[in-house]
């Protein structure tokens, strides 16, 4: 089973990607983040067309959420953080096979001090309450999505900017990823790679792309019961070259034995 994490920035203006790549890279599963739609504008059909049956999560200009499956409908679907009051589309879980798929949208959290940092803080600590009761109830489990955490210095193209006091590096919020991580989930790239500078997002500004001047932040975890079937991971930039792009580009993991 291939599954993939790629947050789209609109896909109302990224739904030729999304195609071209589902057909490309045939994933099995997809989370999906940033589709900045409505559930009523939702491409369901053009999906279900490629063979992808999809649930999904998402409002209007912002957000937005979706799990694709090919070849079977997600089941047990979770919408949201239970007990966590936001009217931010940012989660979405389900079922697929034997395997629990949370795909989140991590907030970004604006800057460091912000009542948006602190709104991050708070909702990456619900997100640990309730993955580990996930965890609990599907030892089968894989977490994706867009993270707005670059886990280590390894992560960021430049440690001196992005360091402990900077927005999406600093210690408390890479201290909320390792907590997630205690909880027995593990980084499925760094399961494979060592390498510093792998990156899976650029900015639009500053031709960041093309200088290679990227974080990565798009990330795949595997739970313990998962982790020696994790037999391969990477990240795809090639979409990220394409015309129009999305900023971020698909991170992804093969589960096989």
């Amino acid at each position: 089973m291939k599954i993939a994490s790629w947050n789209v920035n609109s896909l109302n203006v990224r739904l030729p990607h999304l195609e071209q790549w589902l057909k490309d890279a045939a994933p099995d599963v997809v989370g999906i983040q940033e589709t900045k739609l409505d559930d009523a504008r939702f491409p369901d059909d053009a999906l279900a067309a490629l063979g992808y049956r999809s649930v999904f999560s998402g409002q209007k200009t912002y957000n937005g959420v979706a799990i694709l499956a090919r070849g079977q409908a997600p089941a047990d679907v979770q919408v949201g953080i239970p007990g966590f009051e936001d009217e931010q589309k940012r989660v979405i879980a389900a079922t697929v096979g034997d395997v629990r798929i949370v795909n989140l949208y991590v907030v970004n959290g604006q800057d460091v001090g912000t009542d948006k940092y602190a709104y991050k803080l708070r909702w990456l600590a619900a997100v640990r309450d309730w993955l580990a009761a996930e965890r609990a109830l599907h030892p089968r489990l894989v977490v994706v999505g867009d993270f707005n955490i670059a886990p280590d210095a390894r992560d960021v193209h430049d440690p001196a900017v992005w360091n402990e006091g900077h927005i999406l590096t600093s210690t408390a919020e890479r201290d909320a990823l390792r907590a997630l991580l205690d909880l027995g989930l593990h980084d499925a790239f760094r399961l494979h790679n060592d390498e510093a500078g792998v990156f899976s997002w650029w900015d639009y500004r500053q031709a960041a792309f093309r200088r290679d001047l990227g974080l990565r932040i798009d990330l795949t975890l595997v739970s313990d019961a998962l982790r020696a079937e994790a037999v391969a991971s990477g990240i795809d930039r090639e979409p990220r070259t394409w015309e129009r792009p999305s900023d971020h580009a698909p991170a992804w993991v093969r589960l096989g034995v």
